[in-house]
């Protein structure tokens, strides 16, 4: 008979690492899907709040998602941890950043917030940059109004990522009372640091994924809230050893969860403080590197080491 590896609990990052451009590589899915069987725990653990991670992502089937970079945790149906900032905290932040006319969208599990006119304001900075992506890799924009129209399909079948941000988003005039876990900014007239800063110590920030944005935009979340925090939630809920831990990234939000995992593998090409903590490295979703790791760790099949009659 045969016997499967001790079981790994294994956490995702999305973009850039279980996913490009929105499309999960079919290799990736059977990766998941058979690592499970085998008895594995497999989840996504993504800088996004739920309310951006679309159902194609999650039809893999997961054991469960930490999203809003470990604001937010559920296991298996079960919400464990929904981290929110404190409401005087929150309102001061969309009052600075409206006081300095950044664009910015609040990011919480059911929804994205945005002030009434951001999304056409994000199709002028954002559209370009995503069509300069689109030409590079092959595509063409396609014919339509406005710059955000561009060739969902760079390739064919790939979401619209202008329409992957806005998709979600409500919009108001004044968002003072929104309840949120973390804020995308996009486009603001000066550093963006500077205002950060000024917030206090309850506020921190890491540059956007965009870098083409500059220092104008990045990600606002709450200072110690990271995506190994969200980790650390599941491996006291399910008694883990931290040996048995597994971390795939590729973006300078996915250090510290490598950093803590038992084996943190990075996406060649990532961010240089990733690819410095991670203990591997594996191909992006191109080259189907999360099943590339996962075979290389031994999690697609059976223990063939231990046999008996």
């Amino acid at each position: 008979m045969t016997s499967t590896p001790a079981a790994r609990a294994i956490f995702l990052d999305i973009d850039g690492t279980y996913a490009d451009h929105g499309l999960a590589p079919e290799a990736h899915v059977d990766a998941v899907q058979t690592a499970r069987k085998l008895g594995h725990l497999v989840f996504v653990c993504t800088g996004r709040p739920l309310s951006m991670v679309p159902d194609h992502i999650l039809a893999a089937g997961f054991d469960g998602t930490i999203t809003g970079a470990g604001a937010r945790v559920e296991l298996g149906g079960e919400v464990l941890k929904d981290t929110r900032f404190e409401q005087d905290l929150a309102a001061r932040i969309v009052e600075v950043l409206d006081a300095h006319d950044v664009a910015y969208i609040l990011e919480a599990p059911e929804a994205l917030y945005g002030r009434e006119g951001v999304d056409q304001r994000l199709r002028r900075v954002l559209g370009p940059i995503f069509e300069k992506r689109a030409a590079a890799e092959g595509g063409s924009p396609a014919a339509g109004n406005g710059a955000g129209h561009h060739a969902a399909g760079q390739h064919a079948g790939r979401p619209d990522p202008l329409e992957d941000i806005l998709g979600p988003v409500q919009y108001g005039g004044d968002l003072r009372r929104a309840s949120y876990a973390k804020i995308s900014c996009f486009d603001a007239p000066l550093p963006l640091r500077e205002l950060t800063d000024a917030l206090g110590p309850g506020v921190g920030l890491i540059p956007s994924s965009l870098s083409a944005l500059g220092d104008g935009a990045g990600e606002i979340f709450m200072a110690g809230t990271h995506k190994a925090v969200g980790i650390q939630v599941i491996e006291e809920r399910l008694g883990l050893d931290r040996a048995d831990i597994v971390a795939i990234g590729d973006s300078s939000n996915d250090i510290e969860m490598l950093e803590y995992a038992g084996t943190g593998i990075a996406v060649e090409g990532g961010h240089p403080a990733v690819l410095a903590v991670a203990d591997r490295v594996t191909a992006g979703p191109a080259g189907n590197g999360v099943a590339l790791a996962f075979a290389e760790l031994g999690l697609l099949a059976p223990d063939a080491s231990t046999l008996s009659t």
